[in-house]
């Protein structure tokens, strides 16, 4: 399985846009998902919804919120932990499902270590966010 990128911090948008790696291709050159691990109207999903318009104009392609709750944040953020890294998706994640899950379940859906690769941090009043 293919790791994601955990993406953590207000300066989201300014920090993809600076980071400029040599790729054959563009990025993004279609719409984007950020997959809320909670339900509609939760925390997460105002914050989500705060940070998208501007993380779209940044990035020049849309940003689509997809509420995805169940199992504390865990059926969200296994979609993303599926998805192809390709960066087309990520989750709006935080302590709970990168860091209670992890240890409060036998199973866990993903392995927050393995399966996502940190990029930044937010500041402690918000939550985490996490890309394919």
């Amino acid at each position: 399985m293919g790791r994601s990128i955990a993406l953590v911090g207000f300066a989201l948008a300014a920090s993809l846009h600076g980071s400029g790696s040599a790729t054959a291709q563009a990025w993004p050159t279609r719409p984007i998902t950020m997959v809320v691990a909670f339900a509609a109207g939760s925390g997460d999903d105002v914050f989500a919804r705060i940070l998208s318009p501007r993380l779209s104009e940044v990035l020049g392609q849309q940003v689509i919120i997809e509420n995805i709750g169940g199992a504390g944040g865990m059926t969200g953020t296994a979609r993303v932990a599926k998805a192809a890294p390709d960066g087309y998706q990520f989750v709006l994640g935080g302590t709970g499902t990168f860091g209670a899950n992890q240890t409060l379940y036998k199973n866990p859906l993903y392995n927050a270590v393995t399966d996502f690769e940190p990029v930044l941090r937010m500041p402690s009043t918000c939550q985490s966010s996490t890309i394919s």
